[in-house]
């Protein structure tokens, strides 16, 4: 399983970064809240763009944002980026988002929170390349991980098939769950690395 740190949390972002840039992790993971979609407001586009260039790792970029277009629009020439994903709940012009991330050469996400009906999945199977599962509600770092999350995932492997769909958790993520959610092919784990006196222990305890 590839891990994807995110630092929401990180006291340090910049410091944090250059710390997780020696380590064995795939991604950094970037929550860009709008202050609607969730209450907080993060990573405005000129932070993000700051951060970008300290990263030797891809990028894994979460938009929980309505309107995300605009968004896209001023990182689309971030050239660390991998994923960029949006949510299934702003429910307004997702497959054109969808299209014009793939357009950018990025690969495309779609998250879907906790109590929203799986099924809501189905008519974008074939328009995605990945799936970021919340297994907490999504604007706070720091929550615990919600367990009937286990069982959800199962699901949305069946529903996924044979497609190649990568799917990936994010919320109360550490050594423990992480061995509740192995149907993943990527972990988003936050607090559990950024908020330690030695992160780099921290990963290596998930990545054994």
């Amino acid at each position: 399983m590839k891990i994807s740190v995110s630092i929401l949390n990180s006291e340090d972002k910049k410091e944090m970064i250059k710390t997780l840039n020696n380590t064995n992790i795939s991604y950094i993971h970037m929550d860009v809240m709008d202050g609607q979609f969730v209450p907080q407001r993060t990573l405005p586009y000129p932070e993000l763009k700051e951060l970008s260039g300290i990263s030797t790792k891809k990028l894994d970029i979460h938009l929980m944002m309505n309107s995300p277009e605009e968004y896209i629009d001023n990182i689309k020439d971030l050239d660390n980026i991998e994923n960029i994903t949006i949510h299934l709940e702003i429910e307004k012009n997702i497959k054109e988002i969808l299209s014009k991330i793939k357009s950018l050469g990025f690969k495309r996400g779609l998250s879907i929170k906790p109590n929203t009906d799986i099924n809501k999945l189905v008519p974008y199977l074939d328009d995605i390349d990945l799936i970021l599962v919340m297994t907490v509600e999504p604007g706070l770092g720091g929550q615990q991980f919600l367990e009937s999350s286990t069982k959800r995932l199962k699901e949305i492997k069946e529903l996924i098939g044979t497609r190649d769909i990568l799917l990936e958790v994010d919320g109360g993520i550490n050594n423990n769950t992480i061995n509740l959610v192995k149907d993943a092919n990527i972990a988003v784990v936050g607090s559990y690395i950024t908020k330690s006196t030695d992160p780099v222990s921290q990963i290596n305890s998930l990545l054994v």
